[in-house]
């Protein structure tokens, strides 16, 4: 008989998550939290219509464009100067933090590009109405969807993304 000799494999960390994965998460999470969100200020803006699909879509792509690549660095680096500044409060809590924070914040933002991009800029006080209106109405469900983000799913994505 004889021998093969085997050739070792490069050293390949098998623990390590492929950025294709990473993308995929960070888009679906967009997709879910900031596509419900702009759905409900779409509908306050225009109310349902034979064109509120589109609507929505156009909003949402204008959103995912600007809004939400902003929101995820602003929440890192809010992450980062919360846990400097409280460094003694148990991480549940930084997270209630940031999560109230920037849930006012991207709610204020997406209901702005949402106004911006169903009504425009020829009024500024229409345009001004329609950002609160759409920004009151979906507080309640980004409240809840931040804080239960925060709380549960952050600290895995958090981790899932250093993988």
């Amino acid at each position: 008989m004889h021998s093969q000799q085997v050739m070792p494999l490069p050293n390949i960390d098998s623990k390590k998550t492929p950025v294709i994965h990473k993308i995929l998460v960070v888009l679906a999470m967009m997709t879910v939290m900031g596509g419900s969100l702009i759905g409900l200020m779409t509908y306050i803006n225009l109310g349902y219509s034979d064109t509120f699909f589109n609507d929505w879509l156009m909003s949402f792509l204008l959103a995912a464009v600007t809004v939400m690549p902003a929101g995820f660095i602003l929440m890192a680096l809010l992450t980062h100067i919360v846990e400097k500044w409280l460094p003694n409060t148990n991480e549940k809590k930084r997270n209630i933090i940031v999560g109230l924070f920037m849930a006012i914040t991207m709610e204020s933002a997406m209901a702005l590009s949402t106004a911006i991009n169903n009504i425009g800029f020829s009024s500024q006080t229409a345009l001004f109405n329609h950002w609160l209106e759409a920004l009151l109405a979906a507080l309640p469900l980004g409240l809840t969807l931040m804080i239960i983000t925060s709380l549960t799913i952050k600290p895995k994505i958090e981790r899932f993304l250093k993988s």
